[in-house]
C-alpha cells in the first residue's frame, strides 16, 4: 500500500463490522479513536446550521477544528454526512 488511494480500497473491501472494527483499532491510538467521532458530530453539526463557536465550546475543542471542518465541508465533502441528515 503506498498512497491513500490504496487505503481507501482496502477500507472499502472489508465487508465485516468486526474485522474493520479490529483493523480500525489496530491502526489507531486511543486518542484517535476519541477524536474521529467529534470530527463526525463537528460536520454534523455544521450541516444542521450550528454556529462554529456554539459547536467548539459544547465539544470542548478549539476552533480551529471546527473551521477544517467547515472549510472542507464547503469544498464538497462529507456527501454521505449530508445524505443521512
Amino acid at each position: 500500500m503506498s498512497n491513500f488511494n490504496d487505503f481507501v480500497d482496502l477500507i472499502y473491501s472489508i465487508r465485516d463490522k468486526k474485522l474493520l472494527e479490529d483493523f480500525l483499532i489496530g491502526l489507531t491510538t486511543d486518542k484517535e479513536r476519541k477524536e474521529l467521532p467529534v470530527r463526525v458530530e463537528i460536520v454534523k453539526r455544521l450541516i444542521a446550521g450550528e454556529p462554529q463557536q456554539k459547536i467548539a465550546k459544547d465539544l470542548g475543542v478549539g476552533i480551529a477544528t471546527v473551521t477544517r471542518g467547515s472549510k472542507e465541508l464547503s469544498q464538497g465533502k462529507f456527501k454521505v454526512l449530508g445524505e443521512r441528515s
